[in-house]
């Protein structure tokens, strides 16, 4: 029977996590700002993510407190075990009682507060109190979520459609 890790790493990025890494290596993205913990946006190439509930990427030994921070160890046959005491390893949401990775929380600080534009992408926001009222107050809000979300009311653009299906379209545009 396949375990979550198993499960989280048989599925690769999406499009749109392709598409936003190659906006980084082009210099026309500051970082990714996500409450996901399944380094997705990692996998793709994106090298300035903020993981501001940590993810499986940010690993440390219940017993010593050792950090092992790459989410490799998840892919291995068994539970990773600490090189130096043998204990267990878990990743921040778990070891944290799903709490926020403050590292990452003022790398977000940091980086919205000097976007002249805000891409909201299949968030409904949660968490986002930390470090949202950091963002310039210029700042332009461009939501992509087909459902409705505590961004509606602030986002200058609303895109209501599946962010795959927005970046494939940006791509042919980008092409022609």
């Amino acid at each position: 029977m396949p375990t979550f890790i198993d499960d989280m790493f048989s599925y690769n990025p999406s499009f749109s996590h392709y598409a936003l890494a190659d906006l980084e290596k082009e210099g026309k993205l500051i970082g990714i700002i996500t409450t996901n913990v399944d380094c997705m946006h990692t996998i793709a190439g994106t090298k300035n993510v903020a993981e501001i509930q940590g993810s499986l990427q940010v690993n440390c030994c219940e017993h010593c407190g050792c950090h092992y921070d790459s989410y490799e160890i998840w892919k291995k046959e068994e539970l990773p075990v600490c090189e130096k005491c043998g204990g267990q390893i878990m990743p921040w949401p778990l070891y944290s009682d799903i709490s926020l990775w403050q590292r990452d929380v003022q790398k977000a600080r940091n980086w919205i507060s000097k976007a002249d534009l805000i891409l909201a992408i299949g968030t409904h926001g949660y968490f986002s109190d930390c470090f949202w009222n950091y963002r310039r107050a210029d700042a332009v809000i461009v939501q992509i979520n087909p459902g409705h979300t505590g961004f509606d009311s602030i986002a200058k653009i609303n895109i209501k459609e599946e962010c795959d299906k927005v970046f494939k379209q940006l791509q042919e545009i980008r092409i022609k």
